[in-house]
């Protein structure tokens, strides 16, 4: 019987190191009659440790500018995914639309106020990401702008390679436009 906390669970010993080895005294257990291993609970915040967004340097001004400039830290990709969204005592289900390094546009019927933190599971591209956000905007009560705070430690590789693929995304994967140049006309009733 293994007890850790208050959990306890009856285990095999299925493996232990030779007692003239450097490894005298240690031993590898499985778990035989429990669903749940007494460290299930430990395992599981170590996959949920988080760090904080470092962007490698500013790519542009903070500045003064131009009322119609860009102001954009790091390009938006337009993106279709799904969001999870756990936070201000509610869990919100969403579409991901657009993605960048320093956060995204999620559409969903419900959204948090601004200035909310939250948890969120992305998922894009059969890869999954998870990260902490702060609601900045919303858009006509049918989503939300949301900002990187911190991400699930080893989760940067990634996001990088989401927005890898999508910053080569070749024009064919883009829907056709027809372009229109005939004027519009009024007609009066």
């Amino acid at each position: 019987m293994i007890e850790r906390g208050r959990s306890k669970a009856l285990c095999q010993v299925v493996w232990s190191a030779d007692p003239a080895s450097p490894l005298r005294g240690q031993f590898t257990v499985r778990c035989v009659d429990s669903m749940k291993s007494p460290w299930d609970e430990e395992l599981r915040q170590i996959e949920e440790q988080y760090q904080p967004v470092i962007l490698d340097g500013p790519r542009g001004s903070r500045g003064f500018s131009r009322p119609d400039a860009n102001r954009r830290r790091r390009p938006r990709f337009y993106v279709e995914g799904q969001a999870e969204v756990v936070g201000g005592g509610q869990r919100v289900d969403g579409e991901v639309q657009q993605i960048s390094e320093c956060g995204a546009r999620i559409a969903s019927s419900e959204t948090l106020t601004p200035g909310t933190d939250f948890r969120m599971m992305l998922n894009m591209f059969d890869v999954s990401v998870a990260v902490k956000a702060r609601v900045k905007y919303l858009v006509d009560n049918l989503g939300m702008g949301v900002e990187f705070q911190e991400i699930r430690r080893g989760d940067t590789p990634l996001l990088s390679y989401v927005l890898s693929k999508l910053r080569t995304r070749r024009v064919e994967e883009f829907p056709q436009v027809e372009v229109v140049t005939e004027p519009l006309v009024a007609v009066a009733i």
